[in-house]
């Protein structure tokens, strides 16, 4: 990748940095004034900034670091990086023009952490959106490449040191035992669903089961994002559950018109985009929460967050950019997630 494409204009919005470091790897631009470097942006400033009221229409550089880190050599930048464990590291002139960028190369081959938290999977839906798939499978073993759905979810999860898994089941259940059969591979303990509770009644059955944090999960979603800091904000913000959202981006192929009275035009805007939060179905629970779920009483997780707003307990979103959430309820999905999971 070259080294332009880490660089943006210091014009451009927050929706339009996200799109750029969504392409970068690792998750960094820098901000720029034709060649000169004025910030530094990564998806955690963007992050920060947005939970602090910051809006995606804002220039960018609103949300930047503007003491971003940089070198006058190639060799400084290289010691910079194996003393300060910088990844992405510009090396300017005198005027402080970006003549290239040293992306560490040890970047590439880092470490996941080891976060030890239990993961609960809520599987047991028909899954109706896929049919004619979910007449034959359940929707968690549909394949996505060479593997189904399930795995590529616990897998990413056990990259951060997360392998116990409870699995929450109903529609097809047998074919989720036998699939799994004794794999040691997987740690799983089963529940089985006696009637269908919903995106969030079957949590009941975990009760006294689970004491600690721990992720809950739908079993047709797989975040691509860092989970441990997504772990760290819950935590640190004290939430009994954090709602893991992503940011949608919709381009209206159409000019908006908005009325006011007696039919005046109040604005007009050229094909906008449009952009908004979205629940993945993916979360991070206190176990007090469980506390409050009836047992064998069908209810959505969204109903189970509103009961405990209501109960002034912290409920709190972590948004992430859409490119790192990716969803496979749909059929035209499907594709769209073995690409990003395999390539082309």
């Amino acid at each position: 990748m070259e080294y332009k494409n880490y660089c943006i204009s210091d014009v451009l919005t927050v929706r339009e940095a996200m799109k750029a470091i969504d392409s970068a790897d690792p998750k960094i631009v820098f901000i720029v004034t034709e060649k000169k470097l004025i910030a530094s942006l990564t998806d955690g400033d963007i992050r920060r900034y947005l939970l602090n009221g910051g809006q995606l229409t804002d220039l960018a550089i609103a949300a930047s670091n503007k003491m971003p880190k940089y070198a006058s050599s190639l060799d400084e930048a290289v010691s910079l990086y194996h003393e300060k464990n910088f990844v992405a590291i510009p090396i300017v002139d005198s005027y402080r023009n970006i003549e290239d960028i040293y992306i560490g190369k040890l970047y590439f081959n880092e470490q996941l952490a080891d976060l030890n938290v239990p993961v609960v999977i809520n599987a047991g839906g028909k899954g109706t959106r896929l049919e004619p798939y979910t007449k034959i499978l359940p929707k968690p073993l549909i394949p996505v490449g060479e593997l189904p759905i399930i795995e590529h979810i616990m897998q990413r999860f056990i990259e951060y040191g997360c392998s116990k898994f409870s699995m929450i089941v109903n529609y097809k259940k047998e074919m989720m035992k036998a699939y799994f059969g004794n794999d040691k591979q997987y740690d799983i303990t089963w529940y089985d669903e006696q009637k269908p509770l919903g995106t969030g009644g079957g949590l009941c059955y975990l009760k006294g089961k689970i004491n600690e944090t721990f992720f809950f999960t739908n079993c047709d979603n797989l975040l691509l994002s860092n989970y441990e800091s997504m772990l760290r904000f819950h935590r640190e913000n004290h939430n009994v559950i954090t709602m893991i959202c992503a940011y949608k981006n919709i381009k209206i192929p159409y000019g908006v018109i908005e009325m006011g009275l007696n039919g005046t035009i109040e604005a007009m805007k050229e094909k906008p985009e449009l952009s908004f939060l979205t629940n993945t179905g993916i979360y991070i629970v206190e176990p007090e929460v469980l506390d409050d779920i009836e047992y064998n009483v069908p209810i959505g997780f969204p109903d189970i967050i509103e009961n405990e707003r209501k109960k002034g307990k912290k409920v709190a979103i972590y948004p992430v950019s859409e490119n790192e959430w990716l969803d496979m309820g749909q059929l035209s999905e499907l594709e769209k997630m073995r690409i990003k999971l395999y390539g082309e």
